[in-house]
């Protein structure tokens, strides 16, 4: 037992001895830059300007928007947004982490101070996060000072202080948010051969966080704290990818070799028309090129089964206990027949017309649309927008018995005919989408990159045409010819 425990204290100390050996660099290369930051005026004066000045715009606003609204008894409306100006306050501060994360890499290989810091013996890894850590200090500080400086004005002026949970998650956001930002804007410096590019790609990160900040707003305006606490975990994984994307991608000798950035468009093509077109037939096509792509595919294709269906089921069990609609508004008594569920279709503005065709045409937007979100979201948007359909059906599936209606016959008349076909095809397509939205996680020495992304983009092409639009024309058809028959058939007890 003594020497169990001395070994055990011995791991300790050695995994202690490795991290402060990895990290110990990393953090002086972190002290050295955030003391040239702090020296640098045109990055210190904005900051401070507006974590002081604009608590003060924002309390005023504050304060005469309350004044307003007091008028009309809305009071109320007014303190939802008092949290949001919260997040307001903490957010423009962190916008200053993109200005220093862009020059991080490229900024010195323009100022020519790039390759001393490179001769160092500093590692990849140990650059990389020295490099982040100092973009990301100053602006988080900045925040956190901000947020406390705008809620004690808030609170000595119009009397409105946030619970403690509130305050926590708007500082985790902020966090977050200001995290998010740093490892993207530290790949696209590292990536860049200028400032000028960098800068113009940097809008592929703050609007994104715009569109963020304004989800944000919508779920304080209906006061749903609670969510906020599952944005910032999306947030956080969010940057755990990217973090881990970086220091995949980051290489010290690409950031020296590369002068200017060149678009090879015929290798990009050849690329992608290797990937997409099939190579020994049709024959070949069917039994070999697509079983060996869904089996390419099969960890994204578990992924995907995993958050859609478990996602989606605990997304509309959750959403029939908290939003139930009233009977009056569930009557099914109106759907007697295949013209007044077609009627009712049209009327809800579901589809311009209950037809196969309407049908069809709807479930390829909306796959073609989740593989463009997927480049941009590492995959992640693609499967919420599979998620929303099987969270609806399980939400419907969970309300239907306070009619008198069995769940599991409904879905069975009205969902299994056409969902086998339609579901087995989105989730190839979700799959092969993400995919293609991860693969600039590797090396491009590993078949990631951009080559990857566009060699992936082959692969989503040739799948869908070739299995996933026959699928959906499939499941078009029975949805509209059969499925709504037994629909009608099962809700007139026949």
């Amino acid at each position: 037992m003594v020497v169990d425990e001395a070994e055990s204290r011995s791991g300790v100390r050695s995994r202690g001895k490795l991290w402060k050996e990895m990290l110990g660099p990393a953090l002086v290369l972190t002290r050295r830059e955030v003391k040239d930051s702090l020296r640098d005026w045109r990055i210190i004066v904005p900051i401070l300007l507006l974590v002081t000045v604009f608590p003060f715009l924002a309390n005023f606003a504050a304060a005469r928007g309350l004044a307003f609204v007091n008028q009309y008894g809305a009071r109320l409306l007014m303190e939802r947004l008092f949290p949001f100006l919260m997040l307001v306050v903490g957010f423009f501060p962190s916008t200053f982490s993109l200005v220093i994360a862009l020059e991080t890499f490229v900024g010195e290989k323009e100022r020519r101070s790039l390759e001393p810091l490179l001769a160092t013996p500093f590692t990849d890894l140990q650059l990389y996060i020295g490099k982040l850590l100092a973009s990301t200090i100053p602006p988080v500080l900045a925040s956190y000072f901000g947020m406390v400086f705008y809620v004690l004005l808030l609170g000595f002026t119009v009397n409105w202080w946030p619970t403690f949970s509130l305050f926590a998650v708007g500082v985790v956001l902020a966090t977050a948010q200001a995290l998010v930002m740093v490892s993207a804007a530290v790949i696209v410096s590292a990536q860049s051969t200028s400032v000028r590019a960098a800068n113009l790609l940097a809008s592929f990160i703050i609007i994104p966080m715009a569109f963020l900040l304004q989800a944000e707003a919508a779920l304080l305006l209906m006061g749903h704290y609670g969510s906020l606490w599952l944005l910032a975990l999306a947030l956080v994984v969010v940057n755990v990818l990217l973090l881990r994307m970086g220091v995949t991608v980051f290489n010290r000798e690409h950031l020296l070799g590369r002068e200017v950035d060149r678009i090879d468009f015929k290798g990009a093509w050849r690329t992608f028309w290797q990937a997409f077109w099939p190579r020994r037939g049709l024959g070949s096509l069917y039994l070999r090129e697509i079983p060996g792509l869904i089996r390419a595919i099969g960890p994204e294709i578990l992924f995907t089964l995993l958050v859609v269906f478990g996602g989606g089921v605990f997304v509309g069990v959750w959403g029939a206990a908290q939003f139930p609609l009233p009977l009056e508004v569930m009557d099914l008594s109106v759907l007697g027949d295949l013209e007044s569920l077609e009627q009712a279709v049209e009327t809800a503005g579901i589809l311009p017309k209950f037809s196969t065709l309407a049908i069809f045409s709807n479930n390829v937007r909306s796959l073609i649309l989740g593989g463009l979100l997927a480049l941009f979201s590492l995959g992640t948007l693609a499967e919420l927008l599979l998620l929303a359909p099987v969270a609806i059906i399980a939400y419907i599936a969970m309300l239907v018995p306070r009619l008198g209606i069995d769940p599991w016959g409904m879905l069975v008349a009205g969902v299994l005919p056409h969902g086998v076909f339609e579901l087995s095809a989105a989730v190839l397509a979700t799959a092969q989408a993400m995919r293609m939205g991860v693969i600039i996680l590797r090396s491009p020495e590993k078949g990631g990159g951009v080559l990857g992304i566009v060699r992936e983009l082959g692969h989503f092409v040739k799948l869908f045409i070739f299995l996933v639009l026959p699928f959906l024309l499939a499941a078009a058809w029975i949805e509209a010819e059969i499925s709504t028959r037994l629909t009608i058939g099962f809700l007139s007890g026949l």
